[in-house]
C-alpha cells in the first residue's frame, strides 16, 4: 500500500510539474508573441517613416522641376530681347521694374541654384530608397497590398 501511495504521490507531483511547465511555456509564448507584435509595430513604423520621407522628397523634387522649367521658359523668352527693354520681376511679393540685361544674370544664377538643389534631392531620394530596400531585405519585410 505504501508503494501505491508513492506512485500516486509521484503522479501528482509529475502532474503538478507538467502543469507548471505548461503555464510557464504558455506565458513565455505570450511574452514572445508580445515581443513579436512589438517588433512588428516597430517595423511598420520604420516602413511608414521611409515611405513618408520618400513621398516628401518626391514632392519637393516635383516642385523644383516645375520651378526650373519656369526659369528656362522665362530665359528663352528674354534671350532674344534687347538688354535695354523694360521687364518686371517679382521679388519677395513686390513687383519691381528692371531691364532685361539686369534680370537675365540673376535668372541664370537662380536657375543654376534650382538645378543644383534638384540634383542633391534626387541623390538623397535614391539613397533613401536604397536604404529602404536594404532595410527590407535585412528585416525580411514584404509589402502586402490591401484590396
Amino acid at each position: 500500500m505504501a508503494m501505491w501511495m508513492t506512485c500516486t504521490e509521484s503522479k501528482a507531483q509529475l502532474y503538478k510539474a507538467g502543469h507548471k511547465i505548461m503555464q510557464e511555456s504558455s506565458s513565455s509564448s505570450a511574452a514572445a508573441s508580445g515581443i513579436a507584435s512589438k517588433k512588428q509595430a516597430d517595423l511598420q513604423a520604420q516602413y511608414n517613416s521611409y515611405k513618408s520621407t520618400l513621398q516628401q522628397l518626391a514632392q519637393k523634387i516635383g516642385e523644383l522641376e516645375s520651378e526650373g522649367d519656369e526659369h528656362k521658359l522665362v530665359l528663352e523668352t528674354l534671350q532674344p530681347l534687347p538688354g535695354s527693354r523694360k521687364c518686371f520681376r517679382m521679388i519677395g511679393g513686390v513687383l519691381v521694374e528692371r531691364t532685361v540685361a539686369e534680370v537675365i544674370p540673376a535668372l541664370e544664377t537662380n536657375a543654376k541654384g534650382v538645378e543644383s538643389v534638384l540634383q542633391q534631392l534626387v541623390k538623397e531620394y535614391k539613397k533613401t530608397e536604397e536604404d529602404m530596400k536594404k532595410w527590407q531585405t535585412k528585416n525580411k519585410v514584404q509589402v502586402v497590398q490591401g484590396p
